[in-house]
């Protein structure tokens, strides 16, 4: 290649992280390690999504942070994923400490079963991969993303998967992408760690809700479930009694989004047309955000300018 056919370093990565959504959730059970095994059946989901811009400084200071949006519980500086995965993709890529400002514009809440953070870490590894155009293998990258969290090297990959273990197991999924969802968020907030606790204390004999699963998820699975449902329930009282409102209002079963508190819609291609229509009905009966969603084939859109 001539240095007439080389594209010069980009300034500036603007990176999409969408939402990861399960839509079918089993917990196996708690592993000598601390995590448990599960096995879910999990999307990628246009909306909500975040947005990260990241862009260089001549100054070695390794990555500045700045938030914007519903930045509610979202942690700074070094406590947030996406600067952990940013330092340590330039760790293992051999250039550590390199200056890059990052900004985050959020709009997955935190909390919410949603899988914000590690999208962000996910958004922010492609981001800056591209921005100092990082000699890093696809494998080198996964093994980062996981020692980052369970959920970040689905959200790096994205599309449709059924993760295992403790989510590191990934096995792609056929199914189209542009499947219409609806992502209800409710005014309260579920922490992961508790939610897992109170699994562990109901003990593993127990049945979960099932819901039909819409054309063309049912030819993947037949239902979808939350094993950890009635975990999130003990945890936040208020949790099953959103859910029956939402099933109300929309007429559609609703599934709970990893370990809460949102919950999913999922609608059919026939019923495509109607997910503008249900949204305003939730927002305008439960005056709470809705996010009108499709799956993606994708976990991070990137653009550079």
């Amino acid at each position: 290649m001539t240095s007439f056919d080389r594209r010069p370093r980009p300034s500036f990565v603007r990176a999409t992280a969408y939402s990861k959504i399960t839509l079918a959730l089993k917990v196996i059970g708690l592993r000598r390690d601390g995590y448990h095994d599960i096995e879910a059946l999990t999307v990628s989901a246009t909306d909500p999504s975040d947005v990260i811009e990241v862009s260089s400084v001549p100054q070695p200071s390794g990555v500045t942070l700045s938030l914007e949006g519903e930045t509610d519980y979202v942690p700074l500086m070094r406590e947030n994923l996406a600067v952990q995965a940013s330092e340590a993709i330039m760790v293992s890529a051999g250039r550590s400490g390199h200056g890059v400002k990052m900004l985050l514009r959020k709009k997955i809440p935190a909390g919410a079963g949603l899988g914000g953070g590690s999208a962000d870490a996910a958004a922010a590894m492609h981001a800056v991969r591209r921005l100092l155009e990082l000699e890093i293998t696809d494998e080198e990258i996964l093994s980062v993303a996981l020692s980052i969290g369970s959920d970040v090297p689905f959200c790096f990959s994205g599309g449709s998967a059924w993760m295992r273990g403790r989510g590191e197991l990934l096995e792609p999924v056929s199914l189209a992408p542009d499947l219409p969802l609806l992502v209800v968020i409710p005014p309260f907030r579920l922490s992961t760690p508790k939610v897992f606790a109170a699994w562990d204390s109901l003990g593993i004999n127990k049945s979960s809700r099932k819901i039909p699963a819409p054309d063309p998820i049912s030819m993947v699975i037949p239902e979808l479930f939350n094993d950890l449902e009635l975990a999130a329930e003990l945890v936040e009282p208020r949790l099953s009694d959103f859910r029956v409102q939402v099933e109300k209002i929309s007429e559609m079963p609703a599934v709970l989004a990893g370990s809460g508190s949102a919950y999913i819609v999922p609608l059919s291609r026939q019923d495509a047309w109607r997910l503008d229509e249900i949204a305003d009905e939730l927002r305008r009966n439960l005056r709470v955000p809705v996010a009108t969603a499709r799956t993606a084939d994708r976990g991070v859109r990137l653009s550079r300018v």
